[in-house]
């Protein structure tokens, strides 16, 4: 991977790390809207690479491939910033789904079909799970989730803090422990598709074989299992936040 000179040879390094770049692309597609192309993610992450390969200097081993990840992902999330993910008409569908979902939970005291939440919303079988196709790109979290009216936003909150990182903000415990409850809560066939994505970090393609059905029903159940973890989240957080206001000081 050196000339002769004994400088990094970048093209060979770049030929070696192209598999990374795409894999962190295929990884990310399940999260991105329909309208995104792969290919536009690989030059965002090809990009990344290079300035990668610019800022480190401590040899291109395997650490150099954990922070080439970063900074490729990184790169991909940068190039997708000025476009809005998710259509302001789709996001008030899904916020719909979600009202839904907790509803029906609490009225039956179980986890809704779909074909239940496609009754509560007056819709076919067929429209509800194409509303979760288009829904790639759906957020376990929105930064307008942080703050109620009349309160300031998160960002706003923390983001002129230069000792706070607003996603460790994110990841804290309490936080971590909601969701390690609702992902235990989803049905089983989304719970493994999750495992499948998220642990086992496999694409959309490949936990389709895994689970027999086609990609477009992995993204289908990948959407819903998002919006399950949404409703039950989203609903704890308010009563977080108001044992946070009430707990005593000192």
């Amino acid at each position: 991977m050196y000339t002769a000179a004994g400088q990094p040879d970048r093209e060979q390094l770049v030929q070696r790390f192209v598999p990374l770049v795409k894999r962190i692309a295929y990884h990310l597609m399940a999260r991105l809207p329909a309208s995104v192309q792969f290919d536009d993610l690989v030059q965002n992450g090809m990009l990344g690479l290079l300035d990668a390969m610019d800022r480190y200097e401590d040899g291109f081993g395997a650490q150099f491939e954990t922070y080439a990840t970063q900074r490729v992902r990184g790169a991909m999330l940068d190039g997708l910033r000025e476009n809005d993910w998710l259509p302001r008409h789709l996001r008030r569908e899904l916020r719909r789904i979600e009202g839904a979902v907790n509803q029906l939970e609490h009225a039956h005291g179980r986890v809704p079909s779909e074909g239940e939440l496609a009754e509560a919303l007056g819709m076919s079988l067929a429209e509800y799970q194409k509303t979760l196709s288009e829904a790639r790109g759906h957020q376990l979290l929105y930064f307008e989730d942080f703050a109620s009216d009349g309160e300031e936003g998160f960002l706003d909150r923390h983001l002129t803090d230069n000792e706070a990182d607003p996603l460790r903000l994110l990841e804290d415990k309490k936080l971590k422990e909601m969701l390690v409850a609702a992902v235990d809560h989803l049905p089983e066939r989304e719970k493994l598709m999750m495992a499948l994505y998220y642990e086992q970090e496999l694409n959309l393609r490949e936990i389709g074989e895994v689970m027999g059905v086609t990609e477009s029903r992995v993204c289908q159940l990948h959407s819903q299992a998002i919006i399950r973890l949404r409703s039950h989240v989203l609903g704890e957080l308010p009563a977080a936040k108001k044992r946070r206001r009430e707990k005593p000081s000192g």
